[in-house]
């Protein structure tokens, strides 16, 4: 039995891709033990294993499209906590295991749904992915340079940072809810919602008259000198943020900065912001990345190097609380399970398994006899690795 705070709680996770393994691998991190459910065909053609976001996780192998399929999924739900598919809307449904017929198996059961759009209203069909879900949000136009156009900011802020946590916490609460009530209920995210509530704090600055449409003009959005990255000699970079005042003339004073008037309270006058950022390009730009760093080091300053993924794994803070792992197999690594936990062990979890590596385990654990076992592998409504 795994440890962490989510131990004993069974998930059934269908498989899918994208945020959907995302939120199954922050419950597996936790310590829930997860089933996940393969085809017995193998992936499909648009899936890519991934040797982080699938780790944690046992895998059966099911054809869900004939009925005995469904009914081996039905038993495994019968004994689980939670389930999360990421189907479109009315998949699930139409071949038989939509969310009526499991709760009616299992009327406490945390029924988790992740969509692009939403399982109704009319874009609910509609195709997509992360740049176009968070294109209808506003989060793609607020993000980029000014005069340029809008930055996709990798898949992190509609996939993972909003609907693969929103369905993550939905989970979580959904079951808590159920240790009062006994019931269970249906946990509806979709990266459009939980992209517009990542957007909450933007919303609010507008509202207060502090934030406007137009890209690059903002106090977040490269629009402030202060709050920007800036180009070193060596041709890497260096985050400055230094939004307040005390951090702001530190930062001039590493700078050499610090005896131009002109610039002291200037990243609170607009007016002043032309040569401010002038005066900022300039100086970084007289020193490498590395010797900027070393300058900074110590100052209470919010200015810091900006690593690429090999040197975030070995920067001193990362290595002081052993925030990375090996990926096993391989010569990178991954970030270990967080949040941490006073007393919930969170050990990182087992690598991703091939589908349909637990089958016969997981159909003896239902009690399923060995005859049951080989007779559905032979009927091709369960698979092997």
């Amino acid at each position: 039995m795994p440890d962490g705070p989510l131990a004993g709680v069974r998930v059934v996770e269908l498989a899918g891709i994208g945020p959907g393994p995302f939120a199954v691998m922050l419950l597996a991190d936790m310590g829930a033990d997860v089933v996940r459910v393969d085809r017995v065909t193998g992936p499909g053609a648009d899936y890519t294993p991934n040797p982080v976001i699938e780790r944690g996780r046992r895998s059966i192998a099911l054809d869900l499209k004939s009925d005995d399929g469904v009914a081996v999924l039905l038993d495994l739900v019968a004994t689980a906590d939670v389930l999360v598919e990421s189907y479109r809307p009315g998949v699930a449904e139409r071949l038989g295991f939509g969310p009526d017929v499991c709760l009616d198996r299992n009327p406490a059961l945390v029924y988790g749904r992740l969509s692009a759009w939403g399982q109704d209203g009319p874009w609910a069909q509609v195709v997509g992915h992360d740049i176009n879900y968070i294109g209808l949000t506003g989060a793609l136009h607020a993000i980029g340079r000014a005069g340029e156009r809008p930055v996709p900011p990798l898949n992190l802020v509609g996939d993972f940072g909003g609907a693969a946590a929103s369905l993550a916490f939905g989970v979580v609460c959904a079951l808590w809810e159920s240790n009062g009530s006994g019931r269970g209920q249906v946990v509806d995210a979709n990266v459009l919602e939980s992209t517009a509530g990542l957007m909450g704090l933007i919303h609010g600055l507008r509202a207060e008259g502090r934030w406007t449409l137009e890209r690059g003009a903002n106090l977040l959005d490269t629009g402030a000198p202060f709050y920007d990255v800036y180009t070193c000699a060596d041709g890497r970079w260096m985050a400055f943020g230094a939004v307040e005042e005390r951090f702001f003339l530190n930062a001039l004073d590493v700078l050499g900065l610090g005896d131009r008037e002109d610039l002291r309270g200037s990243h609170k006058d607009r007016g002043r912001w032309p040569a401010l950022r002038e005066a900022l390009v300039e100086a970084f730009a007289t020193r490498t990345r590395d010797e900027w760093a070393a300058a900074f080091d110590g100052v209470e300053s919010c200015v810091t190097p900006v690593l690429d993924l090999d040197e975030a794994v070995a920067h001193d803070q990362a290595v002081a609380r052993d925030g990375y792992a090996p990926i096993a197999g391989t010569e990178y690594h991954q970030a270990v399970p967080a949040p941490r936990f006073s007393r919930s062990a969170t050990p990182l979890p087992a690598p991703p398994p091939t589908p349909g590596a637990d089958t016969t385990a997981v159909l003896e654990e239902l009690g399923y006899a060995v005859d049951r076992v080989r007779a559905l592998r032979d009927a091709g409504v369960v698979a092997g690795p």
